[in-house]
């Protein structure tokens, strides 16, 4: 399309905000991925007319919020306690739209044992988690995810494997699982990765819908407050650092 005037490209640079997503300011860093991801979910939402049927599972950590700014029902769980909750609420309730927010230290170090269980019971719910290599809301301290040798707040010479082990790759331990119908691994650091995350929710979302049983979008994202450096070198850290560690890509689609 080719813009003529002045006036038309201000009208093509217009934000459209979706209905689902409430308009308030939020409290995440400059440049951190969660808002994208907030946005994308609304968008979908909006897209499945669902609204009325979701309920959104908030965890402990920087994501702890995700109900004040997406215009659905929704509760906290306690830290690590999200696929628990999700189970609970999905059974009770199996024609609501049950989606689980996490992220890192929330899903793979406290809720580790609930995250295994619900996805091995094959639980027909959606789980989006965010993985940014560190716990972001308490100060930046190491996490599962946390690359070997990033420095962080506990480990400020970087991860050693000696002492904490490698970094647990979400999508490859639950695609040890029989049960799980979609694991899929995205990203925000570019258009086309969150192209390809919006996509990858639409099916999580889909497969609910459908019955078809458990799902489960794993998102590199952002945490430049964290990682200490400016938005764009974070971007850039994820496609140097994070994806060759943590590839993306589908590694379940029934």
């Amino acid at each position: 399309m080719q813009l003529n005037t002045k006036n038309q490209l201000q009208e093509n640079l217009i934000f459209t905000r979706p209905s689902s997503l409430n308009a308030r300011p939020h409290h995440f860093c400059p440049g951190c991925g969660h808002g994208i991801v907030h946005r994308l979910l609304a968008e979908l939402i909006d897209e499945f007319d669902i609204r009325q049927n979701i309920i959104l599972v908030a965890p402990v950590g920087c994501g702890v919020l995700a109900y004040f700014y997406i215009n659905v029902d929704g509760c906290e769980a306690a830290h690590g306690r999200v696929p628990a909750v999700a189970t609970g609420l999905k059974r009770v309730h199996p024609d609501n739209i049950v989606i689980g927010y996490q992220g890192d230290g929330d899903l793979l170090a406290i809720g580790i044992a609930e995250t295994i269980h619900a996805a091995n019971r094959g639980e027909n719910i959606t789980i989006i988690f965010i993985n940014n290599a560190l716990y972001g809301m308490t100060g930046g301290q190491m996490a599962p995810t946390s690359l070997v040798g990033q420095k962080t707040k506990t480990s400020p010479y970087g991860r050693s494997v000696e002492e904490a082990g490698y970094p647990l790759k979400a999508c490859e331990l639950l695609a040890t699982l029989a049960a799980p119908v979609f694991i899929e691994r995205t990203s925000v650091h570019s258009i086309k990765q969150i192209i390809k995350t919006k996509k990858a929710i639409k099916k999580g979302l889909s497969n609910q819908i459908k019955g078809k049983g458990y799902s489960f979008i794993e998102v590199l994202s952002m945490c430049p407050t964290g990682w200490g450096m400016k938005p764009q070198a974070a971007v850039e850290w994820i496609e140097t650092h994070m994806v060759p560690y943590y590839a993306l890509g589908n590694l379940r689609d029934r």
